[in-house]
């Protein structure tokens, strides 16, 4: 039930006939998991308790740091030394008194995941690293919880909903974490790209609680913000079956992956029939490269005629994540073989 000060705190999205008092109060009444409170997780904790999300809570081991001000903007330079869990918990409560947090300052691991997530109904992954992702969707797939996922980088985003009602998880998207960690550490990132991607995880949560709209549930957002580009793919339900060294998804649109050892001996014999396509951004392709030509993945759709007709395409990038969704727009649209490069370069 809301109180008189509460209705007049969310008057302006109560209007709303999608959602209306029915769904404040689910609102209210729901409780929330929010893993790491550092550039994902501001945007995302600051617009939960803002939109009367009754209990939050907020998992980070994290102190702040004076290089998280230019993104996690729910601290500032006096908070500096502080526990992120903490200082989260008192910024807002100052901005909704009626919200209940709950504050884990301590790191999400296989001895408390269980533990911790039993209580909440919904769990957001604002993590920054791949060992706590996948120990996120395997707890919530244990305890058959809905996870919306972020991740950022440099000046891309991606977002997605995973186990909604049995729905596709992370492995389905990432079967296996890269060898390597890239972070914002080492890639870097932009100071507003957080903001960005966060108020779209927040909006799918208020949607899958509330029950409006339509969510990513299955699906996968990707944002890049030199651009202005956004793309949605849908991601296949069933594991990659490895033969031969290439791995064909059984369901949906066929993308094929090669692994390294298969495209090297393919390069050492027949080198000319196969067409290596760089789909990172130009500035990496400088950086590094194995060959062949660089169309970033937002530009390849209006790119393929300048791409040779009959050939073998490889589409490589960092981690093997890109070169996927390049693959797949590939295939609609070009008559020959297409592959993407099994975890990248």
């Amino acid at each position: 039930m809301l109180i008189k000060e509460e209705l007049s705190r969310y008057s302006r999205q109560m209007i709303l006939p999608e959602l209306g008092l029915a769904g404040q109060e689910k609102l209210k009444a729901a409780s929330v998991l929010v893993i790491g409170a550092g550039g994902l997780g501001c945007p995302v904790l600051q617009y939960l308790a803002a939109a009367g999300f009754g209990e939050i809570g907020i998992v980070d081991d994290d102190m702040v740091e004076l290089s998280n001000l230019h993104r996690q903007i729910l601290y500032n330079h006096t908070d500096i030394g502080q526990p992120k869990a903490k200082v989260a918990v008192k910024k807002l409560t100052l901005l909704n008194p009626h919200v209940k947090l709950k504050a884990y300052a301590e790191r999400f691991t296989d001895e408390c995941a269980i533990n911790i997530c039993r209580d909440y109904e919904l769990v957001i992954d604002c993590s920054d690293n791949f060992s706590t992702r996948y120990l996120v969707n395997d707890t919530c797939l244990s305890l058959d919880k809905t996870l919306i996922f972020g991740s950022i980088l440099q000046f891309e985003g991606q977002i997605a909903v995973f186990n909604h009602f049995g729905s596709v998880n992370y492995r389905n998207l990432y079967p296996a974490p890269p060898t390597e960690n890239i972070n914002c550490v080492e890639g870097g990132v932009i100071g507003l790209l957080p903001g960005i991607v966060g108020l779209y995880m927040a909006n799918e949560a208020l949607k899958l609680i509330t029950g409006i709209g339509e969510t990513l549930s299955g699906k996968l957002m990707t944002i890049n913000a030199l651009n202005n580009s956004v793309m949605v793919f849908n991601i296949a339900s069933e594991k990659q079956a490895e033969t031969s060294g290439i791995n064909v998804l059984k369901k949906g649109d066929s993308i094929k992956e090669i692994d390294k050892i298969t495209l090297n001996n393919w390069l050492e014999t027949n080198s000319k029939e196969v067409v290596l396509i760089d789909v990172r951004e130009d500035f990496e392709h400088e950086d590094y490269n194995i060959g062949g030509i660089n169309i970033p993945l937002y530009d390849l759709e209006n790119s393929i005629e300048t791409i040779p007709k009959s050939k073998t395409i490889v589409c490589y990038c960092q981690t093997g994540q890109r070169s996927k969704m390049a693959a797949q727009i590939l295939k609609k649209n070009y008559t020959g073989e297409v592959y993407s490069l099994k975890n990248g370069i």
